[in-house]
């Protein structure tokens, strides 16, 4: 009891020390996993582990293959979750670059990984190629720790996080059919298979036709049951069979229901099934989806927690032995230093990222939590099965996780300082609540060259900014969401725009630091309107109008004027026209190189020539001044208001 009680307990407190030192998770796991396992011979008394999983002795968890049945069974979830996230239509969007360094990176990987596994370990071509294939995968949660605090261009930020995103499902997929390959090749019966790593089979394990007929039936069922569970569960969550508190926990039913039936059919075709529904399901219009990926997630940290430090604790002292040599070194080193640059290099052929981007790009390709699982998941079972050379699976691919977590974790701030690819100034601008005067605003300013994100909770908003071609996030401000979101480094400025003053504040006080560095802005109360003719505050957007006047002039006008201004004396006649006019609200004063300020922020007016004031509402005849709109069809107009 105190011992799982004790991996719960050390699990989370090791999800903890990632979170507060802004490091992935899989590294203290793994290390909290090897000191209590195969370390923990050197210290306790009797020489035994003080944790061991597989119940061989007194000791342990899991008797004879639960263990592996709890691994497989964790994986899946895992993995199910890792299919919810890859949306096919951002692999469209994003296309370029980061289609490329999702297939032809992982080509790149896949053979490259392979051929130096066989020429530097003498390894057979099957386990070579299976160890290229459980480190395509990078993953979001080891690649979001690294790069959260490196305030890089967003280019080069959007990279490598949609790289990580997309490559983990399909770096699993991959894997899962190696594996499939490999299994169906195992000779069975009285046939004898060669003992050396350096050999491949003997005749029982060649490629036969029978091998490629049930190769091709794990494909075969994995995809039929994957999308059979998919379709299913869509349409049970549609006409609301299922009510909503039973959602989640039916859901996890369905996937575990899925992986043992298709394993059923055709053995080790689960993995591949569950990853296929995942996929089928994050690729609809599920209303509940986000619901199921926050429970998948929570269910997820559970299981990591726990799998990784049983993982760890029951690699042995021999395993480590394996891979304690000179050629361990020479293949991470060719992995790191030159498979994945080349793989980078050639995928980013043609692009706009700079020598110095593509550099970094390079040097950040830590591998992950679902590359270390299934490794260890593949690896034992393989060594089951007398695969000659599948014991060197689990050792690599862990050993090969801690040194490029913790290269990176240690070394990208560095490496980003030397190659130069720190964003020098945050200049973007990220406008918290997505009503139609935040797109009006948005979409100025996006014109105006500056990257606005808009941020709200309602999806009709987020859909709406969209369909203008702002970026938008269906986030709320009390969730972590936005504190992950990599892309946001950029930006600089935070402009609190809803009409809840509760929420405005509470936007500045949480993310102002990260996200607010240049400025943060909130919409004066109407108490602060009514109350305070000439209120003068630093942190306000417009020191005369509230949200609710904000509304009326943006429905009534919803367009942005701009209005030339040549000297300091013509831009304060102005200025004052304006604000006389109940149905205009003066925004910003734009120089003649593009740079835009606060009108309410100006606590001394320099005005050049070719300056203009920009301003929200109704069109002001001023005698000798020359008004110009906005003239882009995407932005709204009177005569087409419908934002």
């Amino acid at each position: 009891m105190l011992e799982l009680a004790g991996i719960i307990v050390l699990g989370i407190l090791a999800q903890w020390v990632a979170w507060k030192f802004k490091i992935p998770a899989i590294l203290p796991l793994i290390l909290i996993g090897l000191f209590v396992g195969p370390i923990s011979t050197f210290i306790s008394e009797d020489g035994t582990q003080w944790i061991q999983p597989i119940w061989n002795t007194e000791k342990g968890f899991f008797p004879g293959e639960s263990l592996f049945y709890f691994v497989s069974l964790a994986i899946g979830i895992i993995l199910f979750e890792g299919g919810l996230t890859l949306k096919l239509g951002e692999v469209k969007k994003v296309g370029g670059v980061i289609g490329k360094l999702i297939s032809l990176g992982s080509i790149i990987t896949f053979f490259g990984g392979g051929v130096a596994a066989h020429y530097i370990f003498g390894l057979n071509w099957e386990i070579s190629f299976l160890f290229a294939a459980l480190i395509i995968v990078t993953g979001p949660t080891v690649i979001t720790p690294i790069l959260r605090n490196i305030p890089l261009k967003k280019d080069v930020s959007a990279v490598l996080k949609w790289e990580g995103i997309l490559i983990d499902p399909i770096g699993a997929l991959v894997a899962v059919l190696v594996f499939g390959f490999i299994t169906v090749n195992v000779p069975t019966g009285l046939e004898e298979v060669a003992t050396d790593a350096t050999n491949n089979y003997s005749h029982g394990g060649a490629y036969t036709k029978h091998a490629l007929i049930e190769f091709a039936k794990i494909i075969v069922i994995g995809f039929a049951f994957g999308l059979a569970g998919g379709f299913a569960m869509y349409h049970a969550v549609k006409r609301k069979v299922i009510p909503h508190y039973l959602l989640n926990v039916a859901s996890l039913s369905m996937v575990l229901l899925i992986f043992v039936l298709s394993d059923l059919f055709a053995h080790e075709s689960g993995l591949l099934a569950v990853v296929v529904m995942g996929m089928y399901l994050g690729n609809t219009d599920l209303p509940n989806l986000k619901e199921l990926l926050y429970f998948k997630e929570s269910l997820s940290v559970l299981l990591i927690s726990i799998l990784f430090i049983l993982l760890a604790a029951n690699i042995s002292i021999e395993d480590l032995m394996l891979i304690y040599n000179w050629k361990t070194a020479i293949l991470f080193a060719l992995v790191i230093f030159v498979v994945r640059p080349v793989g980078v290099l050639l995928s980013t052929l043609g692009s706009n990222l700079k020598i110095n981007e593509k550099l970094f790009i390079s040097w950040v390709g830590p591998r992950g939590i679902v590359a270390a699982g299934i490794a260890s998941l593949f690896g034992t079972k393989l060594v089951e099965l007398g695969v000659p050379g599948a014991e060197y699976i689990t050792p690599l691919v862990f050993g090969l996780v801690l040194v490029t977590v913790l290269l990176n974790a240690t070394t990208a701030r560095l490496v980003a300082s030397l190659l130069g690819v720190f964003l020098k100034k945050s200049e973007g601008i990220m406008i918290v609540g997505g009503s139609r005067v935040s797109r009006l605003i948005a979409s100025y300013l996006q014109k105006n060259n500056r990257h606005v994100v808009l941020v709200d909770s309602n999806r009709s908003n987020v859909q709406k900014a969209k369909e203008l071609g702002l970026d938008a996030i269906n986030a709320n401000i009390y969730s972590d969401d936005l504190t992950d979101n990599i892309e946001l480094s950029d930006v600089g400025y935070l402009l609190a725009m809803t009409g809840n003053d509760e929420i405005n504040r509470q936007a500045m006080q949480r993310f102002g630091e990260q996200f607010g560095e240049n400025g943060t802005f909130r919409l004066m109360t109407s108490e602060e309107v009514l109350n305070n003719k000439e209120f003068n505050q630093d942190d306000v957007f417009s020191n005369t109008h509230d949200y609710i006047r904000f509304t009326e002039v943006a429905r009534d006008y919803p367009s942005i004027q701009e209005i030339e201004v040549d000297d300091n004396s013509k831009f304060l006649n102005v200025l004052e026209a304006i604000r006389e006019n109940k149905d205009a609200i003066p925004l910003f004063i734009k120089d003649s190189e593009g740079h835009l300020k606060l009108i309410d922020t100006l606590s001394e007016v320099d005005v050049e020539r070719g300056s203009v004031i920009a301003y929200l509402g109704k069109p002001i005849d001023f005698e000798d001044v020359v008004i110009a709109t906005n003239d882009d069809e995407k932005l709204p107009t009177a005569e087409n208001p419908n934002v």
